[in-house]
């Protein structure tokens, strides 16, 4: 796999803009856009599931130094990742497909052997726990205007 970052998610924490556009889309009845075929995998990770493995580094004299890796250790395509959010808001939205993006990953997993033997780290949030958990929060900020919450 290349190197790359992975995507945190998570309420008003997103990094992960592919989760905060296709939400926004969803919930605003829009298709969303994808670029490229979809196929495009990431190692998607609720911030749970991050502030777990940093909690776990602090009281981890053997990781002192380490360069560990703290999400699933899985991939999820982009049209799964619709797939989920989809059945979760309860739409059945077809994504608009895009020319790929220039210097795109195509694929993105972290090896996470090192956090589970430093840390005793394992992930406690799934993927589609943590999208539960996210596309709830968009809802109960229905106050502010999706287009903006996209942006965060």
């Amino acid at each position: 796999m290349p190197k790359s970052s992975y995507l945190v998610t998570g309420g008003a924490g997103f990094i992960c803009r592919p989760i905060a556009q296709f939400a926004t889309a969803l919930l605003e009845d829009r298709s969303p856009i994808i670029y490229g075929d979809g196929e495009q995998t990431r190692d998607f990770t609720y911030v749970a599931n991050v502030v777990d493995g940093v909690l776990r580094a602090c009281e981890a004299p053997a990781a002192a130094g380490a360069v560990v890796n703290v999400a699933t250790g899985g991939r999820v395509s982009l049209n799964e990742l619709l797939r989920m959010m989809n059945q979760i808001v309860g739409t059945a939205l077809q994504p608009v497909y895009r020319g790929p993006r220039t210097g795109d990953v195509r694929d993105s997993q972290a090896d996470i052997g090192k956090a589970r033997a430093l840390l005793g780290y394992s992930p406690s949030v799934t993927c589609e726990e943590g999208l539960q958990r996210t596309l709830g929060w968009y809802r109960e900020q229905s106050r502010i205007p999706l287009s903006v919450l996209a942006t965060i």
